[in-house]
């Protein structure tokens, strides 16, 4: 008798047994491993899409600047298992910087603001299917050290940018740095807002860094996008990996 030891496919934990079988008469297994994201798996799938990697496949060529169609030709799979995908980890975003904020202390702020007591701020125009539809992305980097501290999407409206300005409470800023927009000059003391281009350079460089690796944020390309979650999640979670340093 040959005895093949069964590994979970994606937490690679031996705690396994068996599950019954498929319709199709192939055997499932289930992980027992309770940290386990996905717990019962095939060893052998018909679909490629359904594979562990070629599920991370379709997340880094959607942040490589990757269609969903592209993707899906070059995967061999079908467009809506892309789709389907990629929805799945809206759930996982977080539009707060968590990882950073965990490493300040309340103790701390008050002593030293220049750890996150300075913030940039703007807002980056781009559009869902036509330019009648814009979708505005506003986020927050610490001056300093240029971290993306808090991101929103909504319209270019007073109450999306007070989201983000809640988003950023838990930081502790003492001034923040914009252009003229109104809403900044309605919504922040004049003793915490320095407005003007002079020091905002940053967050200026990271628009431009977003338009070159987002395809999405592209206006003349095939790859803009149809829907605003879509739009959404791929700018979320570009931001969630490369400026949170988030595995997503």
């Amino acid at each position: 008798m040959t005895y093949i030891a069964v590994r979970c496919l994606h937490c690679q934990s031996e705690q396994i047994v068996k599950r019954g079988k498929t319709a199709q008469g192939t055997q499932r297994y289930l992980c027992q491993n309770t940290l386990c994201a996905v717990r019962s798996f095939l060893l052998n799938y018909r679909y490629r899409g359904c594979l562990p990697e070629i599920k991370q496949q379709i997340i880094d060529m959607s942040l490589n600047a990757s269609g969903v169609r592209d993707t899906a030709r070059s995967l061999h799979i079908c467009p809506n298992t892309v789709l389907r995908e990629l929805k799945k980890k809206e759930a996982a975003l977080e539009s707060v910087n968590t990882a950073l904020l965990h490493t300040l202390k309340p103790t701390e702020i008050t002593v030293n603001i220049e750890r996150a007591g300075e913030a940039e701020m703007e807002e980056m125009w781009s559009f869902v299917g036509n330019k009648g539809n814009p979708r505005w992305l506003w986020h927050a980097i610490d001056h300093r050290t240029g971290k993306v501290l808090a991101y929103v999407f909504g319209r270019r409206q007073d109450t999306v940018f007070l989201q983000l300005k809640a988003l950023l409470a838990p930081f502790g800023i003492t001034q923040y740095y914009t252009d003229y927009w109104g809403a900044y000059t309605r919504h922040l003391d004049p003793e915490e807002h320095t407005p003007g281009k002079r020091n905002t350079q940053k967050i200026e460089r990271k628009h431009l860094t977003l338009r070159t690796r987002i395809k999405r944020l592209v206006r003349k390309t095939i790859c803009f996008s149809k829907s605003t979650q879509m739009h959404d999640i791929v700018i979320g979670l570009f931001v969630n990996r490369y400026a949170f340093g988030r595995a997503v």
